[in-house]
């Protein structure tokens, strides 16, 4: 996605742009403190700056009925989590509001990084975890069973895709300056995709325990058509999203989704 922009393939004009790698949940507290111009940022945590960002119509990541999953040592139903110990990659990430959306408050939670999710539960020190990007691909290797896939449970519910994360642009920038950066994302997704092995190597410095294949497919689970434009039916499903979670007392207000 950010290959084109971190590398210079394309034009930026008068725009530079500096590339920080973090994980998901410490953009999320970046953008309340509004310190980057241009953030990711999972649609959970969105919902807590709208007074300071705006969304990206480009840059989403959605699970098209696959998504965050939970994971055991045993195998499991939904049922079977009820008052389990759960290891989560923060509670400002989309897979945790989804969770909270299907269980509401009858498991307890850690906070852990994303990245040692599967080895807490392998080690039996949670009862089960929750877990996003690569692990989606790998929780198996460590012989853990599949209890949810959030992004199935979404769809079975809604009909919709489960918009995961985006990118949000600082207000202060303008009205024209959020359109033109805006715009650069976007030659920068659309390159991506265009020299789609190129990308590949540069992500592949960033992807963990995935050799080439499985790099490839994992980007292509989160960086395709629905990353060049939310579409009609992705707005609906970020509205969607939102709405419910403040049906469900997890965010304290309602929504407006302005996308740039």
């Amino acid at each position: 996605m950010f290959h084109a922009l971190a590398n210079d393939k394309i034009d930026t004009g008068k725009y530079r742009f500096e590339h920080t790698l973090q994980d998901i949940e410490t953009l999320n507290h970046r953008a309340f403190r509004g310190e980057l111009e241009l953030t990711a940022v999972s649609l959970h945590g969105y919902a807590f700056v709208t007074d300071k960002y705006a969304l990206c119509s480009c840059g989403a990541s959605m699970g098209d009925n696959y998504g965050p999953m939970v994971v055991a040592r045993q195998p499991g139903d939904i049922a079977s989590l009820k008052g389990k110990k759960i290891a989560v990659p923060g509670t400002l990430t989309t897979a945790f509001l989804t969770l909270k959306l299907l269980l509401g408050d009858s498991f307890q939670y850690e906070v852990h990084p994303f990245d040692e999710i599967l080895n807490l539960v392998e080690a039996g020190k949670a009862d089960a975890g929750l877990i996003i990007h690569e692990g989606q691909l790998t929780y198996q290797n460590q012989g853990l069973s599949l209890i949810v896939d959030l992004g199935v449970w979404w769809h079975n519910e809604t009909g919709l895709p489960l918009p995961l994360g985006g990118n949000a642009i600082r207000r202060d920038l303008g009205a024209q300056g959020m359109r033109e950066v805006t715009k650069l994302l976007k030659q920068s997704i659309q390159y991506g995709l265009e020299h789609r092995q190129e990308a590949l190597l540069y992500a592949e410095k960033y992807g963990r325990d995935l050799d080439r294949q499985r790099t490839d497919k994992f980007v292509g689970m989160y960086v395709n058509d629905w990353t060049l434009d939310f579409g009609e039916r992705g707005r609906e499903a970020v509205k969607t999203l939102l709405q419910r979670a403040y049906d469900a007392r997890i965010i304290p207000k309602p929504v407006d989704v302005e996308f740039i």
